[in-house]
């Protein structure tokens, strides 16, 4: 695989996106949707609720990243979550990811943003160790909860 290059997404990227998001979603147990992955990231560009990184190998869609704004009231900053990162398995080991990971840290500057956070499955000890490798670090003072409704 060649030079990864990482670009923004936008509407007019649909089609080549829309495959990489609902394999995202088949990696974490979910059954194969592409019209509702299309009309899901339709809205999400429609209503500007996210920015999405795509990155390009060898002239194909190979991954992308998904960022959601959030803010920090202690810092009064802007806050990335990066909720979805996905490499094409045909593209893993490539430095797709490490790419994609690489331009959300720049969109967090480039916005003077406070930083970016994400969550992972505890049994993906692969893309844990990307993470780590690429300087994030594993929360060790806070407590995170959830209430699914």
């Amino acid at each position: 695989m060649g030079e990864v290059r990482t670009v923004r997404a936008e509407l007019d990227d649909l089609d080549a996106l829309m495959p990489l998001f609902d394999g995202y979603r088949q990696f974490y147990a979910q059954p194969p949707d592409p019209d509702g992955a299309r009309a899901f990231l339709a809205e999400r560009f429609k209503r500007g609720e996210s920015v999405i990184f795509l990155a390009i190998a060898d002239g194909a869609a190979a991954g992308f990243t998904q960022l959601y704004p959030s803010f920090s009231s202690v810092s009064m900053k802007r806050l990335w979550v990066l909720n979805d990162l996905f490499v094409a398995p045909n593209a893993r080991r490539a430095g797709v990811g490490r790419a994609l990971l690489e331009r959300a840290r720049a969109w967090a500057v480039e916005t003077r943003s406070k930083g970016l956070t994400l969550s992972t499955q505890v049994t993906n000890t692969e893309a844990q160790r990307l993470y780590e490798s690429c300087g994030w670090t594993r929360e060790s003072e806070f407590l995170h909860f959830q209430l699914f409704i």
